[in-house]
């Protein structure tokens, strides 16, 4: 398996994961993983009707770019990067891609 194709394993699983976690957190709002294997993204939304509003957010957005994993949106409580790490990614291969280009260099992940 190449590393590309691994990198697409591991965001599945690891937004998988998070999507379950999801059904039991909130309260019964409805998740959806939403996973392009060709342009490379990546994504957990929830939606759904909560009291009298509805609800549309993204909660994580992820893309392959260049062979690096680019976190665009991240709505997590803890954060979705170290979830990647423990699955095997390396740091030095993650970009923090919703800090600004000037703060990325201060975190430990890539500059992208």
């Amino acid at each position: 398996m190449d590393t590309f194709t691994s990198d697409q394993s591991i965001i599945k699983k690891v937004l998988q994961d998070y999507s379950h976690f999801l059904a039991t957190a909130n309260g019964g709002l409805p998740s959806y993983l939403l996973f392009d294997d060709e342009h490379g993204q990546y994504a957990l939304i929830e939606g759904g009707w909560q009291q009298d509003h509805y609800v549309h957010d993204t909660i994580i957005h992820i893309g392959i770019v260049k062979q690096q994993i680019w976190i665009h949106g991240d709505n997590t409580e803890e954060g979705i990067a170290p979830e990647l790490v423990a699955a095997g990614i390396p740091k030095q291969q993650i970009v923090l891609g919703f800090r600004s280009p000037e703060v990325r260099p201060f975190t430990e992940f890539a500059v992208g």
